[in-house]
């Protein structure tokens, strides 16, 4: 397994382990196991039914939460094959970064952040890490998965080295027992995770928003250059080609482009750099994993548009607004009525940290669903079934 692996790479034989020792695998190695843990684990079952653009999208076609993660993990473990990364480690922090979503999306998350203002805040990219160390329970001799300290640091540095403003109650109680180094850029695999993520989201939330009719190809391409750029390549070599597909294509010649890109400027910064270990990677003082400069133009532009045409759009905007009623709602009531938290979750809830009740139940509502979310709220508030 070792052959092909690049010597910048993470070493899975040389992996800093697991906060609870265990027993090697004899069929799998440990970023395996973690990715297996991962997709296995009941948060991310729950991402089928939390909100990527759309809440609770009444088309089977539009995107959730788990398809963006799965579609994250296969842009990320394509460019790490190309870079010989560790592919399986890639993968693994690909299906885990959203784990610590919200329902409702971003709007959840403020509404959640908004409440929890005098309790340390809400950020679901902390939640993640919460959700991996402390609130599945799966197994006897440990909270959470027992992740390995790779895979942990890249979910922890999904948005690079971690500020001091940043550290919240779950870093500060996990680092003296897994020190994750946190003023480090992640190893090179967690970067390509990263950058994935933003490849992803942009252009197949532009796909999703064709596909709702929140905009039609012609106003994207009338205002984004290298987007109407694709398209016109698109529909002169496929006049015939029904728009849904002439879309499907734009959309894949783009995220090409930008994965191209990805690879173009890495291998520059690779041979500046000439990194011979992981730890090179982390302690270059600079991401490894980049964009050119004209590609970050390029995906600030479809960003922008993205923001005016859809994600501000009425009809979204109603959405937002009403899972963030929820959201509140839904805490005010729990941190109130402190019985009526649901028993048998609370029987689970790990006592590692000695967490306030707020805390608690931030945890108890960042877990739900979207529709479990709306369902609880029209039987609390409406006395609906």
């Amino acid at each position: 397994m070792s052959v092909f692996r690049a010597p910048y790479a993470t070493d899975w034989e040389q992996s800093r382990g697991r906060m609870v020792p265990e027993d090697a695998s004899r069929t799998r190695t440990p970023f395996q196991r973690d990715r297996d843990r991962i997709i296995h684990c009941t948060a991310f079952r729950r991402l089928q039914h939390k909100t990527q653009v759309f809440i609770s999208p009444e088309g089977d076609h539009l995107r959730t939460r788990l398809t963006h993660s799965l579609e994250v993990s296969q842009i990320a473990r394509s460019i790490a094959r190309v870079l010989r990364a560790d592919e399986d480690l890639t993968e693994a922090i690909a299906l885990a970064h959203d784990l610590g979503h919200t329902p409702f999306g971003h709007a959840g998350e403020d509404a959640l952040d908004l409440a929890m203002t005098h309790f340390g805040g809400f950020d679901h990219n902390d939640q993640a890490l919460r959700v991996l160390v402390l609130l599945e329970q799966r197994y006897p001799h440990f909270d959470g998965l027992n992740l390995t300290w790779e895979t942990l640091e890249g979910v922890v540095k999904h948005n690079g080295p971690i500020p001091d403003d940043r550290l919240n109650v779950t870093l500060n109680w996990l680092n003296p027992r897994f020190d994750l180094e946190i003023h480090t850029h992640a190893g090179i695999e967690a970067q390509i995770a990263a950058i994935s993520d933003d490849i992803a989201y942009n252009h197949h939330d532009m796909d999703d928003g064709f596909r709702a009719g929140m905009f039609t190809v012609d106003q994207i391409c009338d205002t984004v250059p290298h987007v109407g750029k694709a398209f016109a390549e698109v529909r002169k070599e496929e006049p015939d080609a029904p728009e849904p597909v002439q879309v499907s294509e734009a959309v894949r010649r783009l995220i090409g482009d930008m994965v191209g890109d990805v690879l173009t400027c890495t291998r520059r910064n690779l041979e500046k750099h000439k990194p011979i270990s992981a730890e090179d990677v982390r302690n270059a003082g600079v991401p490894m994993v980049r964009f050119t400069d004209a590609m970050k133009e390029n995906e600030r532009q479809i960003k922008a548009f993205l923001y005016d045409v859809m994600y501000r759009a009425p009809s979204v905007t109603r959405e937002r607004q009403e899972g963030a009623r929820i959201i509140k709602d839904l805490f005010t009531y729990f941190t109130e009525v402190r019985d009526a938290l649901d028993m048998n979750w609370l029987k689970a809830y790990p006592r590692a940290v000695n967490e306030p009740w707020e805390r608690i139940v931030a945890d108890y509502i960042a877990g739900m669903t979207d529709r479990f979310a709306k369902r609880l709220h029209k039987r609390i508030f409406r006395g609906e079934d």
